[in-house]
């Protein structure tokens, strides 16, 4: 059976380097790319355009490359996309590839492509359907309990979270609960309509959102990090490599 070919949006690299071609080169995770190939998939690194006139052509064109979609981590998304101006805590912003990434998405699902988004990408799916995102927890949310963003070593889980009875993601790990690791300042604020609430942290914060319609899994977490220890991490990107296959 051929190999189903999985996308990964690209980040690009500001800072100066002595290489002069690794100059604002243009990157995806290592991590994102090894688990797809050990789940049966085939990546694909796709970059953002320079100029968000030319977001919706890019995204025409590499829709018709893949057959699933990754939306990775990265910077935090611009507040004027889902109608709010910059606190003095937002983090830094990459204009262009929110724009690329918002004309991707909404391809990927008007083509019935499977979409699986982590961390950032949850945030970004759910600002380009509708939604909007805390800017900072910190300031913006009184009822954080938990440190979202961990200081401990990437790959160790550090809360946990709790899915809802019947979701995908209870059916794709087994599950009613997950020990997750958590790198987010930001989160969702309001779910956009076409998506479901399906995890929570313990303080309420929203830690999947999915629909099984439009054939979309986002998680806050980044089971990239995790899946070669944590076993059961795999299990995510098995299913988008199972979705993007149309398998039952």
């Amino acid at each position: 059976m051929k190999k189903p070919i999985i996308a990964i949006t690209s980040d690009s690299l500001l800072e100066p380097s002595p290489i002069i071609n690794l100059n604002l080169a243009d990157f995806a995770p290592r991590n994102c790319k090894e688990a797809i190939i050990t789940a049966g998939g085939i990546p694909l690194i796709l970059p953002f355009p320079p100029d968000i006139s030319m977001a919706e052509e890019f995204a025409e064109v590499h829709v018709n490359l893949f057959d699933g979609l990754i939306l990775p981590g990265g910077p935090d998304v611009d507040p004027t996309l889902y109608g709010e101006e910059p606190i003095p805590e937002l983090g830094g912003t990459a204009y262009q590839r929110d724009a690329y990434e918002i004309a991707l998405v909404k391809a990927a699902v008007k083509a019935g492509k499977a979409v699986f988004g982590i961390c950032r990408g949850l945030q970004l799916a759910n600002v380009a359907f509708g939604g909007s995102l805390y800017q900072d927890l910190k300031a913006q949310n009184p009822n954080v309990r938990l440190k979202h963003s961990q200081i401990a070593y990437g790959a160790h889980p550090t809360h946990h979270v709790e899915f809802t009875v019947g979701s995908q993601l209870e059916k794709i790990l087994g599950s009613t609960t997950s020990y997750v690791n958590s790198r987010h300042h930001q989160a969702v604020k309001e779910a956009a309509p076409n998506l479901k609430i399906t995890a929570y942290a313990e303080d309420g914060i929203v830690e999947a959102l999915e629909s099984v319609e439009d054939n979309i899994v986002l998680v806050q977490w980044h089971p990239e990090n995790m899946w070669q220890i944590q076993k059961e991490q795999l299990k995510l990107f098995e299913d988008l490599v199972k979705r993007a296959s149309k398998e039952d």
